[in-house]
């Protein structure tokens, strides 16, 4: 049986190493989009600005510079487009956004490119959501762990105990004469008056 995401134009692992977080969504960055279009960032742009009311905020937002900066940092993007520093901060497109763009770009790239970035949003939410699956699986584990944490600390200590050799008992200093009745004693004598 044929794979029928083999057609299409553009990987889905490609676009996802292109999303990126921000402001608590996952977002496309306009120059990113622009290049898998295949359109300049400012044709995109201003696609996007002669239909404004089809994007509102939870749809695309343009990111602060601080946030522009740290996404720079995180990502390794050398700059915001093909030939060197942009004038403007960039914009961010959620999976709204994205869907959205295919009806203002009006072209069949565009449409063949969007279900390549829908493709790529599932993968994503399929990843995150057995990431959670397991996140939760190992916060149960470490929770009954803890609960035997003591047990296994005592076990440990005991076994320890048993492991170290007994101490050896100081030994005595002398001679020493094991019989059984009365010990002996020793008189001494006492020196004679000569006279």
């Amino acid at each position: 049986m044929k794979d029928p995401h083999a057609t299409q134009l553009v990987p889905v692992e490609r676009i996802e190493r292109l999303i990126h977080l921000a402001r608590g969504e996952k977002v496309l960055l306009d120059a990113d989009l622009a290049r898998l279009y295949r359109v300049s960032t400012g044709a995109l742009n201003r696609a996007v600005k002669r239909n404004a009311n089809r994007f509102p905020a939870d749809f695309m937002f343009e990111l602060t510079a601080h946030e522009a900066e740290i996404l720079k940092c995180q990502s390794g993007i050398s700059s915001y487009g093909h030939g060197g520093r942009r004038r403007s901060r960039p914009y961010a497109f959620t999976e709204q956004g994205v869907a959205m763009l295919s009806s203002v770009l009006r072209s069949e790239r565009a449409v063949q490119v969007n279900v390549a970035i829908m493709r790529a949003f599932v993968s994503l939410r399929r990843m995150l959501a057995s990431n959670d699956a397991l996140s939760r699986k190992l916060a149960e584990l470490e929770r009954r762990l803890e609960n035997h944490d003591q047990g296994i600390k005592t076990l440990f200590e005991a076994i320890r105990e048993l492991m170290t050799p007994p101490a050896k008992p100081n030994r005595e200093i002398g001679f020493h004469i094991n019989e059984d009745g009365v010990p002996y004693r020793v008189k001494r004598k006492r020196p004679c008056a000569t006279g």
